[in-house]
């Protein structure tokens, strides 16, 4: 049986900082010439980010760095920054929270009772520890303690997208099953230290955000949306283009200036074979759910798709509010198109690192 939603809820930190604050933020952590620091708020101001929520901010208002005590001034030209164990330390701390407020307004969006759900998914790239964001799940919100758990993790900006497979995957087998999938990103835990374009680009697109989706096999509204197939593909001569890695100094985003060319290569043919797989054809797609990893890649995915630019508004609309929160983006807008019924077939398309794209087809 297919996914049905039947519940979405999104969360953001309290406190937000404009994209022009977060550029004289990131001045200071670069210790070099001004040539240098000269071009990162240009950098910036390409990201088609007006504002982006923390969970470092302790005010509203204020000298950017002294709003938060994470980071601090470069001292040399190696200074790294925090150190891995700070950052998941805040994150340990901080996860659970933004986690639950997700999760509480997709259960009552769904109108269930806690109680039931019979599965858990959590996914997220940002953050490591045991027990997890899972465990607090139950505790907090009630879950029964026999529920089943499973994390989705360090898959990158797509991994809602394997989280709904998995999801799909337990109502096939289970009628009865009840699921929701949460998923929390603190990607402002990872600012790179240091002078390096890709990473500064990087640096000007990534906030913290969670989103959570309720999904059930039978029952909920007739009309309700359902993921009705998922499809995956790896792109070749991409393993470079795009990778997560733990450093010593938080995790390290490689975001290459080929990922357009590889999307606008690669896409196309592969997505219209499952499209036809599945009975669909391109032109059949009345929505799309792209997840915003930059402009570029907006652009990059009309193009490949033959689409107008328009067809990716929502999307550019949610990059500019929120910024790129990695695997919990694309509930943010699943959550906004679902809201004003937006017309189906609906593809969801998500980019990680591989380079791989994943798409859920929605009706």
């Amino acid at each position: 049986m297919a996914l049905k939603i039947v519940g979405i809820g999104t969360a953001v930190p309290e406190f937000s900082m404009t994209q022009d604050d977060v550029a004289e933020i990131n001045k200071l952590f670069c210790h070099g010439g001004d040539d240098r620091l000269r071009l990162i708020p240009a950098l910036y101001r390409r990201a088609g980010v007006r504002t982006r929520h923390s969970v470092l901010l302790q005010a509203s208002g204020g000298e950017p760095l002294a709003r938060q005590s994470l980071y601090f001034q470069a001292s040399h030209e190696g200074d790294g920054g925090p150190t891995t164990r700070q950052r998941m330390e805040v994150y340990e701390r901080e996860a659970p929270g933004l986690a639950v407020g997700a999760a509480c307004r997709a259960i009552e969006d769904s109108g269930l009772d806690p109680g039931s759900f019979t599965h858990l998914i959590t996914v997220s790239c940002t953050g490591f520890y045991s027990p997890g964001t899972d465990a607090a799940l139950v505790e907090q919100l009630g879950l029964r303690r026999t529920v089943e758990r499973t994390h989705v993790g360090f898959m990158g900006c797509h991994g809602a997208l394997n989280g709904m497979r998995v999801a799909a995957s337990f109502t096939r087998a289970d009628p009865q099953a009840r699921v929701l999938l949460c998923a929390v990103e603190l990607c402002t835990l990872h600012f790179f230290y240091g002078w390096d374009a890709e990473k500064i680009v990087a640096n000007s697109l990534f906030a913290d955000g969670a989103g959570a989706l309720v999904g059930v096999a039978d029952g909920g509204p007739e009309d309700a949306w359902r993921v009705t197939a998922n499809g995956t593909y790896l792109m070749p001569d991409s393993a470079d283009a795009m990778t997560w890695k733990v450093g010593d100094h938080g995790f390290h985003m490689t975001l290459s200036a080929r990922v357009p060319d590889l999307i606008r290569r690669n896409l196309a043919g592969w997505l219209e074979a499952w499209l036809g797989e599945n009975d669909v054809r391109m032109d059949e797609v009345a929505t799309w759910a792209v997840h915003p990893g930059g402009p570029r890649i907006l652009t990059a995915f009309a193009q490949a798709a033959g689409l107008d630019n328009g067809a990716v508004d929502v999307s550019r609309a949610v990059l500019a509010e929120y910024g790129n929160m990695s695997s919990a983006t694309l509930l943010f807008i699943l959550e906004r198109l679902r809201r004003s019924n937006a017309p189906r077939p609906c593809v969801a398309v998500g980019f990680g690192p591989g380079m791989v794209v994943e798409t859920a087809l929605l009706r």
